[in-house]
Parts: structure tokens; C-alpha cells; sequence
């Protein structure tokens, strides 16, 4: 096995472990490099970190890859685990919503880079060019719109809108109830109205 130092080992799949293993102590002990703790933490947590990411992520490859990195972040990290603040697995769970949304986040932040890459470098027609200028300064305007909104707002409204979520999905990925998702929505889309100045 690979010295502690070098990164987590990987657990054979399907490995036995002991019932209700105390998570807080696999945890501790692979704090101390221990490889044999860290295996048995991960074989009696991985279904509920991947069912996790692939409720985020929703593509199975890509939440693997996601879960492989929670676990890597565990093994490096597992020192920092307090038990006065929470249980284990609630430790687990959070940093692996926290990967999984991040990797939502930087999937739709590269997909609209290559859009717009690819509409920058589309070649437009001469009797299009008015219009693409008409539609650049809109999305200017909106962009200067959407500056007008609290944190709070601009998330939801962006997910919704921009990310194409439905409103349960971006209560979960901003871990919200969904009434106060679709507050945040409704308030933000309110604000953009009146700032844009389109009648109700």
C-alpha cells in the first residue's frame, strides 16, 4: 500500500466491515494515516456520498469522479474533523454537497465560456450586424441589471434562469427550502423588471 503521505487508498469494492462502524473513530484513526480505518470508513459511507453527488450532478460519471475527490479531500482533511460540531456523517454529507455543487457551478461556468466563445467567433452576416449589436447591449443591460441584485437574488435568479433549473432544483443546489428559493426568484425577477423598466 501506498505510504499515507501519497494520498487515500483505494478500498476494495464490496469489502466487509463491521456493523454500524463508529465513523467518528474510522475518521480519527485515518487522521493517523490509518489506511485500514480510512478503507472501512469508505465501505460504509460511498453508496451515501455517491447517491448524494448524483442527486446534484445528475451524470453518473462525472459523480463518480466527484465522489473520488470527496473521499481524497476526507483523507487529506480528516484531521480538521470535530465531533462537538456535528456528527461524521454529517461532516461526509457536507463536504460532499459542497464538490458536488461546486462541480455544477464550474460545468455551467465552462458551458457558457464555450458559448460564448462560440458566438464570438461565428462569422455574422453584414445585415446581422445590427442586430447582434442590439442584443449585446441588451445583455449588457441585463447584465448591469442582475449587479443590482443581493447575492442572494442574483444565485437563484442566475441557476433558474441562466443554469436552466427548476426551482426544487435550485433549492437544493443553494441548500434551501423551496419557498425560499421561489421567494428569491420572484424578488429578483421583480427588482430586474423595475430596473429594466418593463411594464408589469
Amino acid at each position: 500500500m501506498p505510504a499515507a503521505s501519497s494520498g487515500p487508498p483505494t478500498p476494495a469494492p464490496g469489502g466487509a466491515a463491521a456493523a454500524a462502524p463508529d465513523l467518528a473513530e474510522l475518521l480519527r484513526r485515518s487522521a493517523r494515516g490509518d489506511e485500514h480505518a480510512f478503507a472501512r470508513l469508505y465501505d460504509a459511507t460511498s453508496r451515501r456520498i455517491y447517491g448524494l453527488v448524483l442527486r446534484i450532478v445528475r451524470d453518473p460519471a462525472m459523480s463518480e469522479e466527484v465522489s473520488q475527490e470527496v473521499y481524497l479531500d476526507v483523507w487529506r482533511t480528516s484531521a480538521r474533523f470535530d465531533a462537538t460540531k456535528g456528527s461524521a456523517l454529517s461532516w461526509l454529507m457536507t463536504i460532499a454537497h459542497r464538490a458536488a455543487v461546486d462541480r455544477v457551478r464550474s460545468s455551467e461556468a465552462s458551458r457558457r465560456r464555450d458559448d460564448a466563445h462560440a458566438a464570438s467567433t461565428h462569422d455574422v452576416a453584414f445585415d446581422g450586424t445590427a442586430e447582434a449589436a442590439h442584443i449585446s447591449l441588451e445583455s449588457q443591460r441585463v447584465r448591469k441589471a442582475l449587479e443590482t441584485l443581493t447575492e442572494a437574488q442574483r444565485s437563484a435568479v442566475e441557476l433558474a434562469y441562466l443554469g436552466g433549473y427548476t426551482h426544487t432544483e435550485v433549492a437544493r443546489l443553494l441548500d434551501l427550502p423551496l419557498g425560499t428559493a421561489k421567494t428569491r426568484i420572484r424578488d429578483g425577477l421583480i427588482r430586474l423588471r423595475d430596473t429594466l423598466g418593463v411594464p408589469a
